[in-house]
């Protein structure tokens, strides 16, 4: 586990260096949760836009905040994005 908290399985990548290890025994298996965040069918999809400037709707910045990584949206971190332009 790194100092910030992230654990990392396998190789630790360059310039991280972990305040603790642990050895695992068995395998590793991922499963999706019951209730996966992008379940529903939209029209969007994360393309590298990050802004409020570039959303066309509150469902639209939504979405992004949910699902795609590195958006800046969301500066007061309440889980609603582009407060002032789209999701007043």
């Amino acid at each position: 586990m790194a100092k910030d908290g992230q654990v990392f399985y396998g190789k630790t990548p360059p310039g991280i260096t972990c305040v603790r290890e642990e050895k695992i025994g068995g395998t590793l298996t991922v499963a999706p949760s019951e209730n996966p965040r992008n379940s529903v069918q939209t029209n969007f999809k994360c393309d590298g836009r990050t802004y409020c400037s570039q959303m066309t709707s509150c469902e639209e910045a939504t979405f992004f905040l949910r699902n795609c990584p590195n958006v800046k949206m969301d500066g007061n971190n309440d889980g609603v994005p582009c407060e002032r332009q789209w999701c007043k």
